[in-house]
């Protein structure tokens, strides 16, 4: 299983000395990637609080990927309903031409929570279909990265005399990993999408989903969908309402062990750091106190499991 890191793109005082400190230390222990997560105009208050301060997530994707060119990088989770899906599709394909084709595409819904941000952009309407328009996207997108000039007409898009180049250099293959915790969310990672990224997610809950994840991929005559989680990292904190990698390291260890039996293939965690020297040390620690113990038990069950065989 594969750790990606969620970029310190938000908090007060978030900007290049931490981008580049991330990828730093995520380069130093070896994980594998590099994501950003997206708001644009939350109101003031709670939310405000984490998502005020604010770099763009598309922008820094682009600004990291040309510092930093051995890491994959991603979006976890950007919403194509509060933005525009054409638009979109050109600033990703942009995006992957100038990285080498190293990006992978997060997206989801958004929560009717969030309604007030939508309104700020002028896309209240499209709460109510935003499921819908996501549909849409993934295949607006396929359809122009797939290099097709034909017209393409849905319900929110009719685009007919048009030139898209250049194409994305994963083509229309581009990874596309879908979150969400309904049933729908989880038909959608399976039927349109290459993989399902979820948040808010434990191991118990994604075993109670993974049935209709691969019963849903196969009636599609489609392969398994990747899967991959996503976490915040709470140190010594007990477990509250809503999933995350939290407790002693030994159990956060345990439930590593466990998403790797239910097969993720990458955890991307968030960090509670933004300032270069502690987001350095979270890592560091998350690494040596609980990634390292479960790649260690994984490693000796494996041994333990070709000598029971050679016997």
């Amino acid at each position: 299983m594969r750790i990606g890191l969620i970029l310190p793109s938000m908090g007060d005082g978030a900007g290049p000395d931490s981008l580049d400190a991330a990828a730093g230390i995520a380069r130093e222990l070896g994980w594998s990637s590099l994501w950003t997560t997206d708001h644009l105009l939350v109101p003031p208050g709670e939310e405000a609080r984490e998502y005020g301060w604010m770099l763009e997530c598309l922008t820094t994707l682009a600004w990291v990927a040309g510092r930093h060119p051995d890491l994959r990088i991603g979006t976890s989770v950007i919403i194509p309903a509060m933005r525009d899906a054409p638009q979109l599709a050109k600033e990703i394909a942009t995006i992957d031409v100038l990285s080498g084709g190293r990006l992978t595409v997060g997206v989801g819904v958004g929560d009717r929570s969030d309604l007030p941000e939508w309104a700020n952009l002028g896309r209240a309407e499209r709460m109510d279909v935003r499921g819908a328009y996501l549909d849409e996207s993934i295949a607006l997108w396929r359809h122009l990265w797939g290099g097709r000039t034909e017209p393409f007409v849905g319900r929110f898009h009719e685009l007919r005399d048009y030139t898209f180049q250049p194409l994305p250099i994963q083509g229309e293959r581009l990874p596309i990993w879908s979150g969400g915790r309904s049933d729908r969310a989880v038909i959608r990672a399976a039927s349109l999408a290459d993989g399902y990224h979820a948040s808010q997610t434990g191991p118990a809950d994604l075993r109670a989903r993974l049935p209709l994840l691969i019963e849903t991929a196969r009636s599609a005559g489609r392969p398994r969908p990747v899967i991959s989680i996503r976490s915040r990292v709470r140190f010594d904190q007990p477990a509250g309402s809503v999933y995350s990698l939290c407790g002693s390291a030994r159990s956060m260890a345990a439930d590593l062990q466990a998403f790797d039996e239910l097969g993720v293939s990458e955890l991307v965690v968030v960090l509670a750091a933004t300032t270069p020297d502690d987001l350095r040390a979270a890592a560091r620690r998350f690494e040596r106190e609980v990634v390292v113990p479960y790649r260690t038990a994984k490693r000796e069950l494996a041994d333990a499991t070709r000598e029971q065989y050679a016997m």
